[in-house]
């Protein structure tokens, strides 16, 4: 198939171009690099620099396009708290922009990265897809308005999605060819590799008196190569079969934040220093997933989200810096 992945330089995107070409699609990458990087671009696709907030450039990118990978939004939590504007703007609106495009194109399957930020706190574990969904910031908020928005495109349009809720996305392509860092990251072991370099001083260690294994949180974490997977048999599920469907995609095994930084520690062979700070306000002790219904709809399940695929597959991309 002809897919057309917005966002597709960025982190998760330029993963997921890969897996799609790695899978025989043809790919056309449309990104205006605000966040993306030209060095994620693969030189098999094709490369369109555009906004999602441009309807016109949206509807040319579409042209001969069978699919749309959706995974061109903000996705700070805190920054979004502060900044309800600029996710309302990018998020809904562009979102909104994208389907009124595919609309017009008779584009009717849309693949979009949304995340275990709707369901907000777990009240139960492990978290599957008929998990209350409360957000507890903006950024969810815009991911969960974002999918009841595609159910009436889906209703009133035809056009069939696939909303992946995924949990943390770790780690770097197994086959190590794709390397471009994300810029300013704030997850856990993106700051943990940046303290290995030398970039930071110490990790922020956000409490550690959770009833875990070790007092700190716990939280799921899925390597990008498996997301990428989930992508691609997500496009071809809709190409298979004419409905539109939700599920989660993580490990169902929880890291704590120790249990990582050790593990980072032995990667690298660096003394990774640790700072023990307050709780934050909302962070609970563990979240983990359920991924029952991503196997039986995908068949799909992560086989690179051990920690030290994890860690190891970071440290390669960060050693880039050393080099």
């Amino acid at each position: 198939m002809n897919v057309l992945v917005v966002g597709g330089a960025g982190y998760i995107g330029s993963h997921v171009v890969r897996a799609l070409l790695d899978a025989s699609h043809t790919v056309r990458v449309y990104d205006n690099l605000s966040s993306g990087l030209r060095r994620n671009l693969q030189p098999e696709a094709e490369f369109v620099h555009g906004d999602i907030g441009d309807a016109l450039a949206l509807r040319s990118a579409m042209r001969g396009i069978d699919a749309i990978v959706h995974l061109a939004a903000f996705k700070a939590a805190g920054e979004s708290m502060i900044a309800p504007e600029k996710y309302s703007i990018n998020n809904i609106s562009g979102t909104i922009n994208l389907l009124n495009a595919a609309a017009d194109m008779d584009v009717h399957r849309i693949v979009f990265s949304s995340s275990a930020a709707v369901y907000g706190e777990p009240e139960y574990l492990p978290v599957d897809e008929t998990h209350p969904t409360n957000p507890t910031n903006y950024y969810g908020f815009t991911k969960l308005e974002i999918e009841r928005i595609m159910a009436w495109y889906d209703s009133l349009r035809g056009i069939r999605f696939a909303a992946l809720r995924y949990f943390n996305a770790a780690g770097y392509d197994t086959q190590r060819r794709i390397t471009g860092l994300e810029q300013n990251p704030a997850n856990l072991l993106p700051v943990i590799m940046e303290v290995a370099v030398g970039r930071r001083p110490a990790l922020k260690v956000f409490g550690d008196d959770y009833e875990t294994v070790d007092g700190t949180g716990v939280r799921d974490y899925i390597h990008v190569t498996d997301l990428a997977d989930g992508h691609v048999r997500a496009v071809d599920k809709l190409a298979e079969e004419d409905r539109s469907f939700t599920v989660n995609l993580g490990s169902e095994t929880g890291l704590s934040v120790l249990q990582i930084v050790e593990a980072a520690r032995n990667v690298t062979g660096r003394p990774i220093a640790t700072e023990i700070v307050a709780r934050r306000p909302g962070d609970p002790a563990r979240l983990t997933a359920s991924a029952t219904q991503a196997r039986e709809t995908l068949g799909w399940t992560a086989r690179y989200s051990d920690v030290e695929s994890l860690v190891r597959t970071s440290w390669f991309a960060y050693q880039q810096l050393l080099a």
